[in-house]
């Protein structure tokens, strides 16, 4: 497949981040990452570096589905946060660990992150709330990705406002106004209501039509 979505979203901690708590909705944040996940589970990758507060509600998302959510994600960690790894990680089969760089932080994640932009091919990326990383993320997906869908979630705050500066064009308003964020991921990521979801990347049909519920 070569239709990968990544997600790159985070809570702002208003201790670590105050210039990104102080913009940031976490309301509009946890609704955004949940209708993520029901717009693609099923019918596209989604790929995503651990975060201590997005993975878990990514599980518990999948799980109130219903839907065995094992070959629909692929989770990047860095060895150098493995004495704080969430309960979750052993939830997700498909896991990517990546190397701890010299005890390194910010060599970690960089390494993580190229890997993570290196290994797959994302048709487009989304963009929810966050902090310094959601600017690093996007910068590298940029580089590593370019020419791919954008879809930085304004109405989340964060550092994903920092996006719409960067970009350096004007961006469409249901970026900024639409709420209904199920609606706005299946037109923004180009999935339609139509589409089944299947129970693995493998058995999903290359042509899109094939891919849309019939009636019986």
């Amino acid at each position: 497949m070569d239709d990968f979505i990544f997600l790159s979203a985070s809570v702002p901690d208003p201790k670590r981040a105050p210039e990104f708590a102080y913009s940031s909705n976490s309301v509009a944040i946890t609704s955004a990452v949940r209708a993520l996940i029901h717009v693609t589970l099923g019918r596209r990758v989604l790929v995503w570096g651990g975060h201590p507060a997005i993975t878990p509600m990514i599980k518990v998302v999948a799980e109130e589905m219903g839907f065995d959510y094992e070959k629909w994600v692929k989770l990047y960690q860095s060895l150098y946060f493995k004495d704080q790894f969430p309960q979750d990680n052993k939830i997700f089969k498909n896991v990517v660990y990546t190397k701890n760089i010299e005890n390194n932080l910010e060599k970690s994640l960089l390494h993580m992150r190229e890997l993570m932009f290196a290994d797959n091919n994302f048709k487009a990326a989304v963009f929810i709330g966050g902090m310094g990383g959601v600017i690093d993320e996007f910068n590298l997906f940029q580089k590593f990705q370019p020419n791919k869908d954008i879809v930085p979630v304004i109405s989340t705050g964060g550092a994903t406002l920092k996006l719409a500066e960067l970009m350096n064009e004007p961006l469409d308003s249901d970026l900024y106004n639409d709420l209904d964020y199920v609606r706005l991921f299946h037109n923004r990521l180009g999935i339609s209501t139509k589409e089944e979801r299947f129970t693995s990347p493998e058995i999903q049909p290359v042509e899109m039509e094939e891919r849309y519920w019939k009636p019986d």
